[in-house]
């Protein structure tokens, strides 16, 4: 994770269209050297913010509604239903999502709660999506959708 520039901070309030609330850190950038990826404090404004991966990337959150909207959750979650082997990897990448956030503060409210839908289904492709980029290789749900997108 690199600490954020002051350019960081401009780019991802252009990016989200709002000012960027604790963010400690990027986790990916885009091939223009953009953040794509912010690493959030479990806390945000007192508040317990659970989305430690944040997508900020334009274009690839507009990939992913788009992936959304074709069905391509309900078909990764076919896939999990019917593969005990990637079930059990996409359990590990949800304990690494809660292992890496409570590294940072352990957060009572969310405890046992990562994003996206892990450990059993799949919700939320920007959020899969925002952990497979930040993390390559642990999320094996959120690497098919990175690869749907042609991001690797």
């Amino acid at each position: 994770m690199e600490k954020p520039t002051d350019e960081d901070l401009q780019i991802i309030e252009q990016q989200l269209g709002r000012v960027p609330r604790g963010v400690l850190g990027i986790a990916w950038r885009n091939t223009q050297g953009e953040p794509g990826v912010i690493v959030t404090h479990p806390r945000v404004g007192g508040k317990p913010f659970p989305t430690f991966y944040y997508l900020t990337d334009p274009d690839v959150v507009k990939g992913c509604s788009q992936l959304e909207s074709t069905g391509y959750m309900k078909e990764l979650s076919a896939q999990l239903a019917e593969n005990p082997e990637l079930a059990e990897q996409y359990r590990q990448a949800h304990e690494s999502y809660l292992s890496d956030r409570e590294q940072i503060e352990y957060v009572e409210e969310i405890s046992g709660y990562s994003a996206g839908g892990m450990p059993d289904r799949v919700k939320c492709l920007h959020a899969l999506i925002a952990h497979a980029l930040a993390k390559p290789g642990i999320n094996p749900i959120g690497e098919l959708a990175v690869e749907r997108l042609g991001l690797r």
